[in-house]
């Protein structure tokens, strides 16, 4: 977390969601990388996981210990580096919502609480008895967001997938993601980054925010609906590969994109260099650093439509200019000329990149009791504030370690009640 000023005496900045509480009822990577983000920004996130089985980032190999990662856990202190990620700057609590009377506990914590944030099937927590129109029954200014696979709306019901789940792999394949990427002739390309788990909390909380904004002036919350197929689905509608494919230029265009053309990947000796010159200067700056001034007078390179229409040999001619060369020699050329261009990185030398890690987009996990027993690297805060501080600093809570924070101080429950409560299975 960025420190407000290095004097000693200076005032610390305020968090952005200070003040704001948070019940967090997710599980796995959707729902609780919203949370991590609230959390990140201050708001007081109280995670909520039933007494008989957590969060089930968990149980997520790889684990890191007190001699470092592994893929097993075979130690009683070992934690998941998916909880390490995921449940940082939360403070965690254990409510069995399947209990009678834990509806009643829950009921409690929503008249102290600004938001909630789920992501169960849609109707799980309806049946539980602890949905939307409970939870604004109790606390009519409550947010309530829900992040799912296909929706809450009832005319999605009986029209998803057999199952009703949905995990990333199985949105990328409905959204159509999957014949994006990859060469005409391809088999569907998994994307490696889970960007439906990534992409639709990220909805979610934008949905949070600006339901919180309305509540400034109306003194109400309201259900914030976000889909993962919705969003994903979305996102590939961006981009018109249906319509240009009909137009010739097939959705899957291997390491270009021929309507950009030169634009996308092309291999040197020693690796890839990412290229990206669609615009008149840019193409010029590149023909420059190719020493092949004369393209930019010949009729198929003369505009960006022309290129366009000649990809492949304009393809053909950068790609036997680059194989022979280092990307140092290549990528010195290009710089010199002004050209846009990167070499391709693995994500190793890509998250330890100080552009990243000087800003904390990136940072350096610790095990919350042995510190920095492994080189790893997890998601940091790529928002940065004037005039407020935003970032973690808190580990992961162990299962129900706050129980006696939250229950104790926020509801007033006594030690005898809360021990009761735990007698019964409800905390």
């Amino acid at each position: 977390m960025t420190a407000a000023s290095n004097s000693p005496t200076a005032t610390p900045l305020p968090r952005p969601l200070d003040g704001l509480t948070v019940l967090d009822l997710t599980t796995a990577l959707a729902g609780p990388f919203a949370t991590l983000v609230l959390a990140g920004l201050g708001a007081r996130v109280i995670k909520i996981e039933n007494p008989a089985s957590g969060d089930t980032c968990r149980t997520n190999a790889p684990y890191l210990g007190a001699t470092g990662a592994k893929l097993v856990r075979d130690a009683a202190d070992d934690i998941s580096i998916s909880a390490l990620n995921r449940l940082r700057n939360k403070l965690g609590i254990t409510l069995n919502l399947k209990h009678p009377r834990g509806r009643e506990v829950f009921a409690e914590l929503l008249k102290h609480a600004d938001v909630v944030v789920e992501n169960f099937s849609g109707g799980v927590l309806e049946r539980l008895g602890v949905g939307y129109e409970f939870a604004r029954q109790i606390n009519p200014r409550i947010v309530y967001c829900s992040i799912n696979g296909f929706g809450n709306n009832t005319s999605n019901q009986g029209r998803e997938p057999s199952s009703g789940k949905a995990m990333d792999t199985i949105i990328q394949a409905l959204s159509g993601v999957m014949e994006t990427s990859g060469a005409p002739g391809d088999a569907p390309v998994r994307v490696g980054v889970p960007f439906a788990d990534l992409i639709t909390p990220l909805f979610g909380v934008i949905g949070v925010l600006a339901a919180l904004q309305q509540r400034q002036h109306t003194g109400v919350g309201q259900h914030v609906d976000v889909s993962m197929l919705g969003a994903l689905s979305a996102l590939v509608a961006c981009e018109p590969f249906d319509l240009l494919e009909r137009l010739g230029i097939p959705a899957k265009t291997g390491l270009t994109v021929p309507r950009l053309a030169p634009f996308g990947l092309y291999q040197a000796s020693d690796g890839y260099i990412a290229l990206c010159a669609p615009t008149e200067t840019f193409a010029r700056n590149l023909f420059a650093a190719m020493e092949r001034p004369e393209l930019s007078a010949d009729e198929r390179f003369t505009t960006r439509d022309q290129r366009v229409k000649h990809t492949v040999e304009l393809d053909a001619i950068v790609a036997e200019w680059m194989l022979p060369q280092t990307c140092a020699a290549v990528l010195a050329r290009l710089d010199a000329t002004g050209t846009p261009a990167v070499r391709v990185r693995h994500p190793h030398e890509a998250v330890r990149d100080p552009l990243v890690t000087e800003r904390g987009d990136t940072v350096p996990l610790a095990h919350p009791h042995y510190g920095l027993v492994e080189d790893v690297y997890g998601f940091g805060l790529p928002i940065h504030f004037s005039s407020a501080t935003a970032g973690f600093d808190q580990p992961p809570p162990e299962m129900g370690e706050h129980n006696a924070l939250v229950y104790g101080e926020l509801l007033g429950y006594s030690a005898a009640e809360l021990a009761a409560l735990r007698a019964d299975g409800v905390v």
